[in-house]
């Protein structure tokens, strides 16, 4: 992860959901990839914070989470 101000326009970015979110809200996040980047946000306040982690980590991570 990183804490350096990321500049780029996050609402121009195609963000996805898992499919394993309702629609009744709750504890849910969506991702988004750029070139080397992978960004996540709460997918309930869209205008929040966003966090971006280097697809590398966003890869391993995902991976990690997959074996659990």
């Amino acid at each position: 992860m990183t804490s350096e101000p990321d500049n780029k326009p996050t609402d121009m970015l195609i963000w996805r959901k898992s499919s394993y979110s309702g629609s009744g809200g709750g504890q849910c996040v969506e991702v988004a990839a750029a070139s080397g980047v992978t960004y996540v946000r709460d997918s309930v306040r869209t205008g929040g914070p966003v966090v971006r982690v280097p697809a590398t980590g966003w890869a391993a991570f995902v991976e990690f989470a997959a074996r659990r």
